[in-house]
């Protein structure tokens, strides 16, 4: 048997990995500022992280969601404190598209409707609910295609307004910061519009936080910016540090009953093991903050380079777009600087790197950047 080809491979095959460094088979360091696409939160093998999972699997790695498990407990009361939802409900499972998939369906039971309001160059995952709501055909198939889902244009208050008014809608799903799409950020005022459209109508705001959440733009999810709280948050990626844990924070008007929603290995010993670890190094190290830190310092430095077209994000979530002529510099950055980032398209650099990145790991960066730039 061999693998199913279906990712384009960097021939770097890796085999030890440390803080925002990864070193190849063949002893190459590298700087890290991609993180698996900003699944490294608090670095690569963090030691309190390692040591938090290990003294897990001496005591139980998995039984299913048939019995009582505290570690579940301790993880929504810590993650209600740290996010500010103390008072919402906790849905664990396995992926972000799992968790957008599970947010969507549960908006359905709520209000019985079917519409639901997307924006172009939107990810929310691969599975069925989540892949028709990605604005990207060439990932879906025609078992997923449904007439449920209206692409709007993004940041469009207008066009949003019609939608509610031509259509019922039962959720909208949006991205607090793009990431597959571009680095491209939902303005405050859009985001608080869609918050007071779905008061309105009794919809569902579904705050999709699996890449741009947990801590990544200084605030715990990147739509807090906007000052108003969604109705569900999806997060997964940087929530396990490189585990696989997803879930959904429910607010309080969400009413559960048993079955209607389930997973055979979400919220699992260990992951509640890595999830917790991984909290308690973002609060004791205050991570979120150094996220605003680092990335306002990034920002401020990337928009002083000559040929870059344009900078967006927040904290340490970052879209580098250069011209056209210049989609070589990512791969520069990676083979001949000893850099990951990661793109968007073949003109926008992604920087996604753990949250405890320092100024003089920016600063390499930025020194391989410019030199990349002017060759």
């Amino acid at each position: 048997m061999k693998l199913f080809d279906v990712y384009p491979l960097n021939d770097i095959t890796i085999e030890r990995a440390l803080g925002s460094y990864v070193w190849d088979e063949k002893g190459e360091k590298y700087l890290d500022l991609y993180g698996g696409h900003a699944v490294i939160s608090i670095g690569h093998t963090h030691p309190h992280y390692v040591k938090r999972i290990e003294d897990q699997l001496h005591k139980v790695g998995f039984y299913s969601n048939s019995v009582r498990i505290p570690l579940q407990v301790e993880l929504a009361e810590k993650l209600g404190r740290i996010s500010g939802k103390e008072d919402y409900q906790l849905f664990l499972c396995n992926s972000g598209a799992e968790a957008n998939e599970n947010a969507l369906k549960l908006a359905s039971f709520y209000n019985g409707r079917k519409k639901i309001i997307a924006f172009r160059k939107a990810f929310h995952g691969r599975t069925s609910l989540a892949v028709a709501a990605t604005d990207n055909p060439k990932i879906i198939a025609p078992v997923n295609q449904t007439d449920h889902v209206l692409f709007l244009p993004f940041n469009d208050e207008a066009a949003l307004e019609e939608a509610f008014r031509s259509n019922d809608i039962s959720s909208v799903i949006i991205e607090g910061i793009q990431g597959v799409g571009g680095i491209n950020v939902a303005s405050d005022p859009f985001l608080r519009k869609i918050r007071s459209l779905c008061d309105t109508y009794d919809a569902v705001f579904i705050a999709d936080s699996v890449q741009c959440g947990y801590g990544r733009t200084g605030k715990f999810y990147a739509h807090d910016h906007s000052g108003v709280n969604a109705d569900i948050y999806t997060m997964a990626k940087g929530m396990g540090n490189g585990f696989p844990v997803a879930g959904i924070s429910i607010s309080p008007k969400f009413k559960p009953q048993h079955f209607m929603l389930g997973t055979t290995f979400g919220g699992n010993h260990l992951a509640c093991a890595a999830a917790l670890a991984v909290l308690e190094v973002m609060e004791a190290d205050e991570l979120m903050k150094n996220a605003a830190t680092v990335g306002e310092y990034l920002v401020g430095e990337l928009n002083k380079i000559n040929g870059i077209r344009e900078v967006r994000g927040r904290g340490l979530m970052i879209g580098i777009e250069l011209p056209e002529e210049m989609s070589n510099v990512r791969k520069d950055l990676l083979f001949k600087y000893k850099i990951f980032t990661g793109e968007a398209k073949p003109n926008v650099i992604r920087l996604l790197p753990a949250l405890n990145m320092t100024v003089t790991e920016a600063d390499i960066f930025l020194q391989a950047l410019k030199s990349a730039i002017s060759e």
